[in-house]
């Protein structure tokens, strides 16, 4: 059985490389579709097209029109990576002007099972409301793959965009899934 991956990427350096992680995810059976924050989107804009055809399905970064039909299926599991500074505290806060967060922030109440992981420097996190976001999320049931054995900061203009664990985020996905298959109905 195909799953829908909802698979949420911000305005970081790994971003980039969204293109294998779709493929990489469709190599583990997801049907994939792809929701951008707007300076994410406009990152990638000469790429949306063939991004759109990878998936089957057109990429997202707004909000659909009030009436309009929704044009992917239901979601299984979201995966938001990388997750920026702003995304991550935007969504612990319940601010909802993206719709890529509108969509996590909803995503908790319906209880989809959920994986982010952010990038971010070691200066942003210095900054007290993000380890507070971090706590907020996982106390909402959110997998924060944040810290040993997640993301590891690096210090400012030292990232290394092509060494995210990428791997790991899709890992933390197919194990969600494979645990909810798994669940007595």
């Amino acid at each position: 059985m195909t799953s829908t991956l909802y698979l949420f990427g911000s305005a970081a350096p790994p971003v980039f490389d969204i293109a294998t992680v779709i493929r990489d995810a469709q190599a583990r059976g997801f049907d994939v579709c792809l929701g951008l924050t707007p300076t994410a989107n406009r990152w990638l804009g000469d790429q949306l097209p063939a991004l759109a055809e990878l998936t089957g399905h057109p990429v997202r970064s707004e909000y659909k029109l009030p009436g309009e039909p929704d044009v992917w299926p239901k979601a299984d599991v979201i995966l938001l990576a990388p997750a920026t500074f702003n995304t991550v505290n935007s969504w612990a806060a319940g601010i909802t002007r993206d719709f890529v967060v509108g969509v996590v922030a909803e995503g908790i109440g319906k209880r989809i099972p959920m994986v982010t992981m952010p990038c971010v420097n070691a200066a942003y996190v210095q900054h007290r409301a993000f380890e507070r976001s971090v706590a907020d999320l996982r106390e909402m049931g959110v997998q924060v793959l944040y810290g040993e054995g997640g993301f590891v900061p690096n210090q400012p203009g030292s990232g290394k965009p092509k060494e995210y664990p990428w791997q790991l985020a899709l890992d933390a996905v197919q194990s969600m899934v494979d645990g909810k298959s798994a669940e007595p109905a």
